[in-house]
C-alpha cells in the first residue's frame, strides 16, 4: 500500500510514498504490517509526510527522532486484504494472479504464474522460464475464480522445448 522514504526533519516524520488511488486515503488502510509481523499505522502531517507509529503490545508508538525514522527507510507497507475495496471488471490485485496456472489459448498448460512484475512500463507475468506482458493482447481471460489465466505467446516468445 505504500512504501517509507527518506525522513522528514529531526522529529521522526517521514516521507511516504502511497500506491492507494487518492493518496490521501492510505491512513485508512491501517493498520499495516511490514510482512514480518511488525504492526504499524501512519497520519499524514503534510503532502508525502506522515507520522508514523510502530504498534507495540495494542498500541502505538511514535517514531520520535530522525534516527529511528532513518531505520525505517525503504518499509513497505502492507494492508490486510479485506480491507481493500473490491477489484473492479477487468481489473485485478497483482497479487491474486500470483498462483494462478497458465494455459494457452488450446488449454495446454503453461506453467504457474510465479510472480508479477511492474517496473512502470506495464505488469509482465513471470511464468516459468517465461516473462509475457500482462496486457490483453498477451493474457486475453484472467479468471480468479477457476484459479488460470490464458496466455497468448507472441511470436517471437520462444517456449522451452517446443519446436523454433
Amino acid at each position: 500500500m505504500g512504501v517509507v522514504g527518506r525522513p522528514h526533519g529531526v522529529r521522526g516524520l517521514v516521507r511516504v510514498h502511497s500506491y492507494t488511488a487518492d493518496p490521501a486515503d492510505l491512513p485508512a488502510y491501517g493498520p499495516f504490517d511490514d510482512g514480518a509481523g511488525r504492526g504499524f499505522s501512519l497520519r499524514w502531517r503534510g503532502d508525502g509526510v506522515a507520522e508514523i507509529a510502530e504498534i507495540v503490545d495494542g498500541r502505538p508508538v511514535a517514531v520520535a527522532d530522525r534516527t529511528a525514522a532513518e531505520k525505517l527507510v525503504n518499509l513497505r507497507l502492507y494492508a490486510a486484504r479485506d480491507r481493500l475495496p473490491a477489484a473492479g471488471e477487468d481489473e485485478y490485485y497483482l497479487a491474486d494472479l500470483v498462483g494462478l496456472q497458465a494455459v494457452d489459448a488450446g488449454g495446454a498448460p503453461l506453467g504457474q504464474v510465479a510472480a508479477v512484475h511492474d517496473y512502470g512500463a506495464g505488469a509482465s507475468l513471470e511464468i516459468a522460464s517465461l516473462v509475457v506482458p500482462f496486457t490483453r493482447a498477451c493474457v486475453p481471460a484472467v479468471d480468479i475464480a477457476a484459479g488460470r489465466v490464458t496466455v497468448c505467446l507472441p511470436e517471437e516468445i520462444l517456449v522451452p522445448g517446443s519446436a523454433p
